[in-house]
């Protein structure tokens, strides 16, 4: 059904008439002191027949009148505002994020985030229905490595998804005798995340870098400026580079067609 004829029929619930609709948008307008608050009948008509879309003033009014959430109205017309995380990663796709659980919906193939995030899902990572039900229980969230995030390169690569155990969210000290054994945490900044083995200097949190990343090491106020969201306890990550797999598919692609 379409969303101008479910709007309508909210109306017809309520037992309500484009005429006491237009008396109760206009109190509603006064009492904001804003004329865009207001709803005529006959544009009330055209609403309801399809042959126009409402603005959000409009639409907050409606709410109001017809006792309905203002996200449920929005939703009737394919717009659902618990989906802004979801596509935090479009809008801003060389950041490092976190996602949310509605994330989990998410085509993974089409999303190409270049910034760091985390989402509490299990996009990209081949975990069993059991692994998930443990994550769940255990504290455990994702996060996936912005494009731009070359922190941990080339163990872990621009583009990957990471698993946080939340609950180590502190610093310990832990004996490592390799790469693959330091523990790399996932931090949250002021206005950004990043992934990283990490270093405690009195109120300085240091992210050091992988010794084979060109990215630099990045100081923080410790935990005014940064916060250890948790140790990553696992990750997927490419074996080429995204770059690489281009290069290697226009090759061949030119081969195949003779270019």
């Amino acid at each position: 059904m379409p969303a101008s004829q479910k709007l309508k029929a909210l109306r017809k619930v309520r037992n309500i008439t484009v005429r006491e609709v237009e008396q109760a948008s206009r109190r509603i307008a006064e009492a904001r002191g804003d004329k865009r608050f207001c709803i005529s009948n006959g544009w009330l008509t055209q609403l309801e027949n399809g042959v126009s879309e409402p603005s959000i003033c409009k639409l907050f009014s409606l709410s109001v009148i017809y006792h309905v959430k203002f996200s449920d109205l929005i939703r009737l017309y394919d717009v659902d505002i618990d989906e802004t995380e979801k596509y935090e990663p479009v809008a801003n796709p060389n950041l490092t994020q976190l996602f949310s659980q509605e994330t989990d919906k998410y085509d993974h193939a089409a999303r190409i985030p270049s910034g760091t995030s985390l989402l509490p899902g299990t996009v990209g990572l081949s975990s069993s229905p059991l692994a998930q039900i443990r994550d769940r229980a255990a504290s455990i969230t994702r996060g996936y490595i912005g494009m731009d995030d070359f922190t941990m390169y080339p163990l872990i690569r621009p583009g990957s998804t990471v698993r946080i155990d939340i609950a180590q969210n502190k610093l310990k000290h832990i004996a490592w005798h390799s790469e693959y054994e330091r523990p790399i945490y996932f931090i949250e900044l002021r206005d950004a995340f990043a992934c990283g083995w990490c270093e405690l200097h009195g109120n300085q949190l240091l992210i050091i870098p992988h010794h084979s990343s060109p990215a630099s090491i990045q100081r923080f106020t410790y935990p005014k400026e940064a916060e250890i969201v948790g140790r990553v306890t696992s990750f997927e990550t490419r074996c080429v580079d995204e770059g690489e797999v281009i290069h290697e598919e226009k090759t061949v692609r030119a081969k195949s067609t003779g270019r």
